[in-house]
């Protein structure tokens, strides 16, 4: 199966290795770490059987995919997702990811909107860092908040 390039580094092509198979309306599985799009296997049968087109990606760093120094943030995996979109040219699809895959996916719709997406499903997700400190002043509440939580 082919490749798709999202980036470079030093001079280096940046290549995510997808899989597509199928002809029905398009859902794209995210896989978590540190899977790779083959752990969907089974899922990928079940919705090809049921006439789904199927889109599987190693995330940049896992599987065939490149193996950058840098980008392994979720801005960075949404950018790269989004390449993968509009490299296919898919519209109407349905995002799944799993475990990190859930970062990507609420990433993604939150910086890119859902002009290319029908739905999206979250499968063990992972919450965002709540805690507020110094290097994420964004957080919901400091560590007291946490620990009365605990306490009671």
């Amino acid at each position: 199966m082919p490749f798709i390039t999202v980036g470079q580094e030093n001079s280096t092509d940046i290549e995510l290795y997808y899989e597509d198979h199928g002809t029905g309306r398009p859902v794209v599985l995210i896989h978590g770490f540190p899977l790779d799009g083959h752990s969907w296997e089974k899922q990928s049968a079940a919705l090809l059987e049921a006439g789904y087109r199927v889109i599987t990606y190693d995330r940049r760093g896992f599987g065939q995919s490149s193996q950058p120094t840098t980008g392994y943030d979720y801005d960075t995996f949404a950018a790269d997702l989004n390449t993968l979109l509009e490299t296919l040219d898919l519209h109407g699809v349905t995002l799944v990811g799993f475990s990190m895959g859930t970062g990507e996916v609420g990433r993604y719709l939150g910086t890119y909107g859902s002009a290319r997406v029908a739905k999206a499903a979250f499968l063990a997700s992972l919450e965002p860092f709540m805690l507020k400190t110094d290097d994420n002043p964004n957080g919901a509440a400091p560590i007291e908040f946490f620990q009365g939580i605990s306490d009671t």
